[in-house]
């Protein structure tokens, strides 16, 4: 486990510092519900704010949505102490740590997360980095699970 997490902390802090950075800079810069091009017809920045969750269902439920995060923290560092040997599993776990850090901490320092990335192709909720790296975790732990002799 000593040689993975290290890996798994950088991960994480790499994710939450340009989520968290990337969120600042947009609340710098594009007015609230305001939109500008990042590639014409593919993607804007936008700056709105999401009370609940993907389509901001759950809306408003703000202690819900922290106790989940906790709880789901405290789930993925179990996971990881049993699985730290399978990179897959690390890689999975770090993505999903460091996305549902970046959005705990919108909840709890602001009371909502900030989304940014509009999908101008397709209907699409706006996201952010923090959800971009959920979706990528959950994809490396279904690979992973797909991939683990010891489940069969």
């Amino acid at each position: 486990m000593k040689k993975n997490l290290p890996v798994a902390v950088l991960i994480v802090g790499m994710i939450v510092a340009l989520d968290q950075w990337v969120k600042t800079w947009v609340q710098s810069n594009i007015a609230f519900n305001h939109e500008q091009p990042l590639i014409p017809g593919v993607v804007d920045l936008t700056h709105i704010w999401n009370f609940g969750a993907a389509w901001s269902s759950f809306s408003g439920q703000h202690l819900f949505f922290v106790i989940i995060s906790v709880l789901a923290l405290g789930v993925m560092a179990y996971v990881f102490m049993k699985k730290y040997q399978n990179w897959w599993y690390v890689i999975g776990l770090s993505l999903l740590c460091g996305g549902t850090l970046g959005n705990f901490i919108d909840r709890l320092g602001r009371g909502y997360v900030v989304d940014m990335f509009a999908l101008r192709f397709i209907s699409f909720p706006i996201f952010n980095i923090a959800d971009i790296a959920l979706t990528l975790g959950v994809v490396v732990i279904l690979f992973a699970l797909l991939k683990d002799d010891s489940l069969a």
